[in-house]
């Protein structure tokens, strides 16, 4: 499938200002603007298997497109959501647990990278990813 790699961010657009957005404070927001977030994807039909690992984190992520789960975002943020597929772009949206506010997502293969998009009260980020 076409997302199946390993993925790492090679630059971003308006993240500091979207982690703001979400709350995220200032020291973590500076730290998270150099995560060095890699991404690998495996999918299987519908079903899709993520490790995400970063200067902060490292986790598995599995989920099932049209199915609501559980994620924590890397400050600790809890959100259900669920991803579905929109021609060749994953969509996500994932609602705070703590405010029921709702933070889209996109994933889409543009050329060699893979764009993650994210929404969050009006702010808009992207996250552009080369294959690793």
């Amino acid at each position: 499938m076409a997302f199946d790699g390993t993925w790492k961010v090679e630059r971003s657009e308006n993240y500091e200002k979207f982690m703001e957005a979400l709350g995220v404070g200032m020291m973590k927001r500076k730290l998270g603007a150099h995560d060095n977030l890699k991404l690998t994807i495996q999918q299987n039909g519908d079903k899709f298997s993520i490790k995400e690992a970063s200067n902060f984190r490292n986790i598995d992520i599995e989920f099932t497109l049209g199915v609501s789960f559980d994620y924590s975002l890397a400050d600790g943020t809890e959100t259900s959501g669920v991803w579905t597929l929109e021609g060749n772009k994953l969509v996500g949206a994932f609602t705070r647990k703590d405010n029921g506010k709702v933070l889209k997502a996109t994933r889409e293969i543009v050329g060699d990278e893979l764009v993650q998009t994210y929404v969050y009260e009006g702010v808009e980020s992207k996250r552009f990813f080369k294959r690793a």
